[in-house]
């Protein structure tokens, strides 16, 4: 099979996740403050958001702020929540009218009464959309996530609400953030780092990854269909073996 007939036959991602990286390094190699980098990140999150709906993806998951993002300078950490609220305030009214449904994965148990009420407002005012789901991985870790699951079944066992050895890996999922969307089946990340930064561990077991170079300010229509094609491309077995190839209309 060419590569052009396995492109044909194989349908984009219901499910793209994309850890949205560069935005410090773009500004830096134009001799521009990290603040124009985030800047310019929201307007390619803006972007991407469109382009997926264009492009027939169901779910869009972005790792917007890590649980390890609270490190980074308080000035830079308060920029960055600025940007949320004028993405909230000022964009939310957009995707509502879009049909985009807003989801927040990620703990809220620590997060300023402000922010929680914020990100609770995002969700009830697009509830009832039923385009593109457009879940925002705020405050987001995957392992952190992984130990509340696991919480929540120690305390149901500890109960009697659960037998521990019915514990499988459909009750594990049914208690994380994202119990209720489809796996990823494409993994992006931008910037050309290779590694996934306690993103959707969980998740994305059996995901495709793509690596590209482009900084998220850069990232555009262009570069995220590359990505698609690269992963149309991919031969997803799921731990099988592939099949072999149709002799049957060999010519002699």
């Amino acid at each position: 099979m060419s590569s052009g007939q396995r492109d044909a036959g194989v349908s984009n991602p219901a499910h793209v996740a994309i850890i949205m990286d560069g935005n410090g390094r773009w500004a830096q190699m134009r001799g521009l403050p990290r603040q124009e980098g985030h800047r310019r990140g929201l307007e390619a999150l803006r972007r991407t958001v469109r382009n997926a709906s264009d492009l027939g993806i169901a779910v869009l998951t972005l790792y917007s702020f890590s649980t390890e993002n609270w490190r980074r300078p308080h000035a830079e950490v308060s920029f960055l929540m600025g940007l949320l609220k004028h993405f909230v305030e000022k964009d939310l009214a957009e995707l509502s009218a879009a049909n985009v449904q807003v989801r927040i994965i990620g703990s809220r148990l620590d997060l300023a009464p402000d922010l929680r009420r914020l990100v609770e407002h995002a969700e009830t005012r697009t509830r009832g959309n039923t385009g593109l789901i457009l879940a925002i991985a705020f405050n987001y870790g995957s392992r952190d996530e992984i130990v509340r699951a696991a919480r929540q079944l120690a305390a149901d066992a500890a109960a009697g609400r659960i037998d521990p050895a019915a514990i499988d890996d459909a009750a594990l999922t049914a208690r994380l953030d994202t119990h209720d969307l489809p796996d990823p089946e494409l993994v992006i990340r931008t910037s050309g780092e290779t590694r996934i930064s306690n993103f959707l561990l969980w998740q994305a077991a059996y995901a495709e990854f793509v690596f590209t170079p482009v900084m998220w300010p850069d990232f555009d229509r262009a570069a995220f269909e590359d990505a698609l094609a690269q992963y149309r491309q991919r031969e997803r077995r799921f731990g099988g073996v592939a099949a072999p190839p149709d002799r049957s209309v060999d010519v002699a």
